[in-house]
């Protein structure tokens, strides 16, 4: 198995980013961030190179543009304050701040996360994709791994993510009944 190759095919498809990182400390050995329309094409990619699928899950992101927002500010803050102070250094007037803007904060996403695996050399390569959390869609996987059924069905279960073209879509864990999803960060029994 040659890492490069498949990391090429994965760019080739259109992924937003493929990086590769310190298996011993990462835990993978590529990490994939593909928009949800390119997700089957990545998929198609790794089952064509022979990796089986670990794991699906998901990551609700609830919070993180308010704290990017947040840190942008005081990013900003230090600045104009490092500026300020080398003009008083320099006896000038201290530059006027600029405001930072201040405009609609972007949707929260949720984010679904896809561990593969391969038999004859240890290659974990993990697929992440986000959505909007407002319509958490994304392509089911289950007809080119049968065996991610019941774990989008599971992450379905707890994070609300809707599998598209999934063959049976019920819960596997919570009650038949169940319109919650326990996962998500704003979820209040």
């Amino acid at each position: 198995m040659n890492r490069a190759a498949i990391k090429q095919k994965l760019v080739v498809i259109g992924a937003e980013a493929v990086s590769e990182s310190d298996y011993a400390g990462k835990g993978f050995a590529l990490d994939v961030q593909v928009l949800p329309e390119q997700l089957i094409a990545a998929v198609s990619v790794l089952d064509a190179e022979g990796f089986f699928i670990e794991a699906v899950t998901g990551v609700d992101w609830l919070g993180e543009q308010a704290a990017l927002r947040k840190e942008a500010e005081a990013k900003a803050a230090a600045e104009a304050k490092v500026k300020a102070e080398a003009a008083a250094a320099a006896g000038e007037e201290p530059p006027v701040a600029e405001p930072v803007e201040q405009g609609e904060l972007p949707e929260d996403v949720l984010e679904a996360v896809y561990d593969f695996n391969h038999y004859d050399a240890l290659c974990r390569v993990t697929i992440r994709t986000r959505m909007v959390r407002s319509a958490p869609e994304v392509p089911s996987i289950s007809q080119i791994y049968p065996g991610a059924n019941w774990h989008e069905r599971e992450t379905h279960d707890f994070f609300g993510i809707n599998f598209v073209g999934h063959p049976y879509l019920v819960p596997l864990l919570l009650p038949e009944d169940a319109d919650y999803h326990p996962l998500l960060k704003d979820f209040r029994p």
